[in-house]
């Protein structure tokens, strides 16, 4: 199996009546705006899957219901539109920079399969002066001001920078580990241990391309953890996570690898937690801290953990 060279984008979906019958490689072209070709070759290449088995016919039929993942080009839309509909929190506002509380289910920015609706679109309709730093080296027009993101399905708090300055200084502050992270999030079975530091290198899996994996060629990864509170029934962790690196998916990798995976994640994680939406992991940003790009000073922001995994937590301590 063949992972696809250059930056990667998910497209995950759950097949709609629409496409119930359809081939799988014309479906993929009718839902990214691919070639029957590209699509054909994303298949051979071992991107594409269905329920998490890996397709190997571009001719395989699809089913109403199942979940439909391919590893696709990075390729994004020709422009980033303003979008004025998207409802973004921001919790500061600075010259400078702007702090985001994200909820789950918001896409941070466009990419395969996720071209409208997103964060950044929202933020560019009321901040337009976002759009001059997407010229700035090492940033993109289509994820102007993007410093980190944050998955999909996890919530809380992350950074935009507004000025290419700010936008210089906060991408090196991550580089020389110096930004605070903080997460807190629920994963199966009871940690054995109180604290720990999980220590090991991450890539794109050679055996599934739309997944990451711990591997020895992979980039240093180090993710250190604390139990908040332990559960019997079942049997879960509660976790504060600090990030000591930034890979994909890092956190849910990392608590995958030591058998402890997050709750609800559909990639890495073993069973459906039917309290929380589908796809809704449970891990929420609940620190940022920084020194501001213009005066050095420690900015340190927290998010409260939102309702959806609040009320999760009440209902298994009880």
């Amino acid at each position: 199996m063949t992972a696809l060279e250059g930056p990667v984008e998910l497209l995950e979906v759950d097949v709609p009546e629409l496409l119930d019958s359809v081939r799988v490689d014309r479906a993929l072209a009718m839902l990214t705006g691919l070639t029957r070709k590209e699509t054909a070759d994303l298949v051979a290449a071992g991107s594409v899957e269905i329920d998490g088995a890996v397709v190997h016919k571009g001719s395989t039929p699809l089913a109403a219901g199942q979940r439909l993942v391919a590893s696709l080009p990075d390729v994004g839309p020709e422009a980033l539109l303003p979008d004025p509909a998207v409802d973004v929190r921001v919790v500061l506002e600075d010259p400078a920079f702007l702090v985001v509380d994200k909820p789950a289910g918001l896409v941070v920015h466009p990419g395969a399969g996720h071209v409208d609706g997103t964060l950044i679109a929202g933020l560019l309709a009321r901040y337009p002066e976002l759009v001059a730093i997407g010229e700035v080296e090492g940033s993109s027009p289509l994820r102007p001001g993007v410093v980190q993101r944050l998955d999909k399905g996890t919530s809380g708090i992350l950074v935009v920078a507004r000025t290419p300055d700010a936008y210089r200084s906060l991408t090196s502050q991550l580089a020389a580990r110096t930004v605070e992270r903080l997460y807190l999030g629920l994963v199966e079975g009871e940690m054995a241990d109180d604290n720990g530091i999980v220590d090991a290198p991450i890539g794109r899996s050679q055996r599934t391309p739309t997944k990451m994996a711990v591997r020895t060629d992979g980039r240093p990864a180090r993710t250190a953890y604390r139990v908040l509170e332990r559960f019997h029934s079942p049997p879960r962790s509660s976790l504060e996570l600090r990030l000591e690196s930034g890979r994909t998916h890092q956190i849910r990798v990392h608590m995958a690898a030591i058998g402890r995976p997050v709750v609800n994640d559909p990639r890495y994680g073993r069973r459906r937690e039917p309290a929380l939406e589908e796809g809704r992991v449970f891990l929420h940003a609940a620190v940022l801290g920084f020194d501001h790009p213009a005066s050095g000073e420690r900015v340190r922001v927290t998010s409260p953990l939102p309702p959806d995994l609040t009320a999760l937590l009440a209902s298994i301590s009880a």
